[in-house]
């Protein structure tokens, strides 16, 4: 790549969230360790495409530049990914950028990830305090599981997961993976167990654990190496005792 004194991007732009789809080319000047970003904002800087006309700027959102807040998650030669993390040296060109089909597109490789955000309401992905008084110090807990938690809670919506399933698509209402890994999350921790049956009546509801094909996609996928596929199996043993338990209850 030292070589190589242009990189060729083919981006798939759209003008509005009813625009149709179309591929545009670029050609930027090479410079030692850039990323997708970078190459991104040399085109915001001066952009004109590889037939020498001037258009709109491409696009897209970023944040942290760090693969913390996944903004930036969009679909490079194929791969879903994070594009702060995806160095041009180590991509084959022409390099093709597009944004996530999984999600309504707002413009370019701008996404509307709201969908991801819906599933955390729906397993109330959170731990309800009113804070009207001090709980004190938490219960310790054993190394093992603090290990565990922690995995999970590297979670960062990004929506990779989501786009690396085949079972989230437009005849499915699967809420997918990360939504699953993060119930696995609440319902181990000490406070947030006592919602823990609201959150298993989510899981088995429409859209829950039936849809999950088990293709193991979201476990390769993740950038975060999130270990996904444990926390699906762990949350269908949960969600089966759970159902029992109603069905003997009856």
């Amino acid at each position: 790549m030292s070589e190589q004194q242009m990189i060729h991007l083919i981006i798939k732009r759209q003008d509005g969230p009813d625009g149709q789809p179309y591929h545009e080319e670029f050609k930027i000047p090479y410079r030692p360790n850039m990323n997708i970003i970078s190459a991104l904002m040399e085109i915001q800087r001066n952009p004109v495409n590889a037939a020498g006309k001037t258009v709109s700027p491409v696009i897209w959102e970023s944040n942290c530049l760090e693969e913390v807040c996944g903004a930036c998650s969009m679909v490079i030669n194929g791969r879903p990914r994070q594009a702060c993390t995806a160095l041009i040296d180590k991509l084959e060109q022409p390099i093709r950028v597009e944004p996530m089909g999984t999600f309504p597109v707002v413009r370019d490789l701008s996404i509307d990830r709201g969908r991801m955000f819906d599933a955390l309401k729906k397993v109330k992905a959170w731990v309800p305090i009113d804070g009207t008084y001090d709980l004190g110090p938490g219960p310790k807990l054993p190394e093992t599981e603090r290990q565990w938690r922690y995995e999970l809670s590297k979670c960062m919506t990004c929506g990779v997961c989501l786009e690396a399933c085949p079972n989230v698509n437009s005849k499915s209402n699967f809420i997918g993976p990360f939504a699953v890994g993060q119930v696995n999350l609440f319902n181990t921790h000490p406070t947030g167990a006592m919602n823990k049956e609201e959150r298993l009546e989510a899981l088995i509801s429409d859209g829950g654990l039936q849809e999950c094909g088990n293709s193991q996609n979201c476990v390769q996928a993740c950038p975060k190496g999130i270990p996904l596929t444990t926390a699906i199996a762990n949350m269908n043993r949960e969600a089966t005792k759970f159902m029992f338990k109603k069905w003997l209850s009856f």
